[in-house]
């Protein structure tokens, strides 16, 4: 359960003459704390800072994942972060000028663009530095939301969760590349671990979806909104033309009911009924991969990082991915991983044909080295060590220039 700020956080006060090598107090913020890259980040940053002796405040509306953070030692504060309304934003200003005062907070860290605006202006009135994580693409329809949008590279220093997003920064908002640090998303490897699933939950899962043994499954992980590409998918499925394999579309629509129903009906009109079926949030990726033998990523707007292709090549699967954004960057065209032109379902088709003809053992062989580069590059222990890094950093500076 969150903690009211006016509550038992105030009894967590550290004393303010604290020496260079302590770990610093550091204060993130987001809107809440429900399942998503952000978040997910968050929390695992968060726990690192405690484990390495620091103290980690974060401030969200609150969320699913506020328990995890809260039994690793961290200290959540229920603000109404994820509000837009300027009344509000303005009021959280306050709010959080008043946390970090009060906790003697080292570093103000944002990784949403709401929370953001009321956090620069908290970090400025208390003399903090100031620090953001760009994780989105942020769509820029005209001049205000493309100023709403450039708080996000207003930090002192401005972390980029992939080169793609590097990119953009430099390109799209001019940023110095001095002030960027890019730190790739990670993810937690004892989780994605083939090793790690037991049978039970693989018999489990398969029931829950009515998965027929020995039938392909193909898998395409993400929450049902237009841009992941689902639509590009059952193109191709109807392309490839085989009733002997399933499709599992992984992902809650989050109150978009409108387009599963389009997807429903395109379903019903390619023919596909008997073979796709969509399911909600799913609580045990791990296993889900592992009862899949290709995983699709068929988004037709550039992935900011690419989570799913990670994760998946962590358990040793076939990935199919568009080719752009971040998806370049973790998958690399071999016999186990196609990048396909995005939005086109005839190339998806063809790379979903190529995978399921994959030889079952030089599937196994070649697992191997897929599961070996996730384990090198794509950590969830690499990301947090380099974060901390940034935050020490930010802190050497404060320290110099006081």
């Amino acid at each position: 359960m969150g903690i009211d700020t006016h509550s038992s956080i105030e009894t967590g006060q550290r004393p303010t003459g604290r020496t260079r090598a302590e770990r610093p107090t550091v204060l993130q913020v987001l809107p809440a704390l429900h399942t998503g890259g952000a978040e997910r980040g968050c929390v695992d940053v968060a726990t690192a800072l405690v484990r390495s002796g620091g103290r980690a405040l974060v401030a969200s509306s609150g969320g699913p994942l506020v328990r995890e953070l809260t039994r690793a030692g961290a200290e959540h504060i229920v603000l109404p972060l994820a509000s837009k309304n300027p009344f509000v934003m303005r009021k959280n200003v306050g709010r959080l000028v008043d946390l970090v005062e009060r906790n003697n907070v080292d570093i103000v860290h944002a990784r949403s663009r709401a929370p953001a605006w009321s956090a620069i202006a908290a970090a400025r009135r208390t003399g903090r530095p100031f620090l953001t994580t760009f994780h989105g693409k942020y769509s820029e329809g005209n001049y205000l939301k493309r100023l709403y949008n450039s708080v996000m590279v207003r930090g002192e220093l401005v972390i980029a969760i992939s080169e793609h997003i590097e990119t953009l920064i430099q390109t799209r908002y001019g940023v110095d590349p001095a002030r960027i640090r890019l730190i790739p998303r990670g993810i937690d490897l004892e989780v994605f671990n083939p090793a790690h699933v037991a049978p039970s939950r693989l018999v489990q899962l398969a029931r829950q979806w009515r998965l027929q043994d020995g039938m392909p499954v193909i898998m395409l992980p993400g929450r049902l909104t237009r841009w992941k590409g689902h639509h590009v998918l059952l193109d191709a499925l109807a392309r490839l033309g085989r009733l002997d394999v399933r499709c599992v579309l992984v992902g809650s629509d989050q109150g978009r009911s409108r387009y599963r129903r389009e997807l429903e009906r395109r379903i019903l009109r390619l023919g596909l009924t008997p073979i796709v079926h969509i399911v909600d949030h799913c609580n045990d990726m791990a296993a889900a991969y592992m009862l899949s033998d290709v995983v699709v990523s068929a988004s037709t707007e550039p992935e900011p990082f690419g989570r799913v292709t990670v994760e998946a090549q962590a358990m040793g699967r076939p990935v199919i991915a568009s080719d752009h954004g971040g998806s370049r960057e973790i998958v690399i065209a071999s016999e186990m991983s196609w990048l396909t032109t995005p939005g086109d379902a005839e190339a998806l088709a063809e790379a979903l044909s190529q995978a399921l003809a994959l030889d079952p053992r030089v599937r196994e062989r070649l697992a191997e080295s897929v599961i070996a580069r996730a384990h090198e590059q794509f950590a969830k222990e690499t990301m947090c060590e380099r974060t901390l890094a940034v935050y020490d950093e930010l802190r050497e500076r404060a320290v110099v220039s006081a």
